[in-house]
């Protein structure tokens, strides 16, 4: 590289240009042939022959100094370059020899070069984690609780599933068989926690990527065949109504929960345009809210837990009690804890949300502790979404769910379905959260879902339609079993608020890609619709 470079320089294209002047000059005057004379010594053709030997002596030592003098001051020419340049490439070229087109450009080109390997923005790939071993010294000491389980004796021989499922979904599960995974008994005290502390909220997406938990069980547990059979809402062996639309809508998981990537098909909404291809693309980062109480956390939560809650990239309850194991945390806000005051528990979700995840997830979901989740088929439908639209949800408004119209223009998303936010909707939400006017911050309400929307409406977010291409709806206020045998009734509130597109009934009430069911009260039947759409292929019974 440094004889290339050498070659280049200056100051050695003067010196060979000033050697091939010369070299003209000897050949023109025809030094060897007795021509015209040179250096200063004229050719006399009158002289003797000493003289003439005496001029040919003077010439070949003026030509062999002169030549002496040409090969001296290239080589130390070469040196002088060679040790200026060391390492570094001449001011006109980069570390790969391209000519630049100005030295100036010779720093940015290079810094580039350095920064590509540095961390990029989210495109799927970047963010890609090694789970092989994450129960490391290093993350133990950040997260004490990573990995934990309760620790379950092995059901007797006697044990049924069906015996879960007879508690009334308002117990707090104290008298729940040990086999169910719900006694809190399992548990013990919740520890404590610093008045900081902040949540891990990669935990279970962690503990479901690596398949075990810090003793080396299967995470999540796997879940008995007896779970594929029919089972009523009361355990019985009579009428399945949820296996019968989860059956007849074909709903099915779009892809298994540890997928980092989605196959979405743009072209598969209400309101979508001509046919695209299915493309397959980076997973978005999503985050799950859950509202809940203390009394919950080991049937409820736990439940969420063990099925679908790690196939979010971020898990998080918001409860009574905070629990790092779960994890769940709970959070001031004002007036009471009760569900009359549902939008103040939300409002302080919202703000500790955006103080402490924000830039590590495109979406955010929030819904209630009786709400059963398909996270890769939601992760999908936004993908699709965004795709479709051309946007990024880190720049673009969105807000997802089901949509109601309780009259006029009083739209909202129903708080029972669950519904989402992108990115760019919460930062903006949160930029005029205090607003007491137009986004009611002192008003205590049970009506969450209607406050956060006149909220968003009032900054000009207005909801998504996110029906597929056949007008069948993703996201569910209803247990699948109360969709499918849902009847006409123009008294009731839910054909009112569905008035202006309508409902579908039977198994077409339900895309196959559907997102969220209400009302499933039953850590039991969790587990029940979980096996049915991730287990129970060829299982019916």
């Amino acid at each position: 590289m440094h004889r290339r470079a050498a070659a280049s320089t200056p100051t050695t294209s003067k010196v060979a240009a000033s050697r091939e002047r010369r070299a003209a000059r000897l050949r023109n005057n025809n030094l060897i042939n007795g021509g015209a004379g040179s250096i200063g010594v004229p050719f006399n053709g009158h002289a003797n022959k000493r003289d003439d030997t005496d001029v040919r002596k003077k010439l070949l030592i003026a030509a062999g100094t002169l030549t002496v003098g040409i090969l001296g001051g290239l080589w130390i020419a070469a040196i002088y370059h060679v040790t200026a340049t060391s390492d570094e490439p001449p001011a006109n070229q980069n570390l790969d020899g391209e000519l630049l087109l100005n030295p100036t450009m010779n720093t940015l080109r290079r810094t580039r070069r350095k920064g590509s390997n540095a961390k990029k923005s989210y495109d799927g790939s970047s963010n890609v984690k090694d789970y092989s071993n994450i129960y490391t010294k290093e993350a133990l000491q950040q997260n004490p609780y990573l990995g934990w389980q309760p620790t379950i004796p092995a059901p007797d021989a006697s044990f049924s599933w069906r015996s879960c499922f007879k508690a009334k979904p308002t117990e707090d599960a104290t008298h729940q068989p040990l086999g169910c995974r719900e006694n809190p008994s399992t548990f013990g005290a919740a520890p404590q926690v610093d008045e900081n502390w902040i949540p891990d909220v990669t935990m279970v997406r962690s503990m479901l990527m690596h398949g075990k938990d810090i003793n080396g069980n299967e995470f999540p547990p796997p879940l008995d065949k007896e779970l594929c059979e029919n089972i009523d809402v009361q355990g019985g062996k009579g009428g399945d109504s949820n296996k019968e639309l989860l059956q007849k809508a074909m709903i099915r998981p779009t892809g298994p929960l540890n997928s980092t990537t989605v196959t979405i098909h743009p072209s598969n909404h209400y309101d979508a345009n001509g046919s695209l291809d299915a493309i397959t693309v980076p997973a978005p980062r999503l985050m799950c809210l859950v509202y809940t109480m203390a009394d919950a956390h080991s049937n409820r939560i736990q439940g969420m837990r063990e099925t679908w809650a790690g196939g979010c990239d971020g898990f998080l309850a918001f409860s009574t009690e905070s629990d790092p194991r779960l994890p769940t945390i709970s959070l001031p806000h004002d007036g009471p804890e009760a569900y009359t005051n549902m939008w103040q528990k939300v409002r302080s979700i919202w703000k500790f949300v955006g103080e402490n995840y924000l830039d590590d997830h495109d979406w955010f979901f929030i819904g209630g502790d009786d709400l059963f989740v398909m996270p890769h088929n939601l992760k999908t439908y936004l993908a699709s979404l965004t795709a479709k639209d051309g946007t990024d949800p880190t720049t673009k408004e969105y807000f997802v769910g089901r949509r109601f119209n309780a009259g006029g223009k009083n739209y909202f998303n129903s708080g029972g379905a669950g519904y989402a936010l992108s990115q760019a909707t919460l930062r903006k939400f949160l930029a005029n959260i205090d607003d007491a006017v137009h986004c009611s911050a002192r008003k205590q309400t049970s009506t969450e879902d209607v406050q956060i929307a006149n909220c968003l409406s009032y900054l000009g977010i207005s909801f998504t339609d996110t029906r597929d291409a056949n007008g069948r709806e993703r996201f569910h206020p209803f247990a699948p079993g109360t969709h499918l045998y849902w009847k006409h009734d123009e008294s009731d509130w839910y054909e009112q608020y569905n008035k202006e597109w309508g409902i579908l009934l039977g198994k077409d009430c339900c895309a196959p890609d559907s997102v969220s069911f209400h009302y499933v009260k039953k850590a039991s039947m969790v587990r029940h619709m979980h096996a049915l759409i991730t287990s129970c292929d060829g299982e019916d019974s």
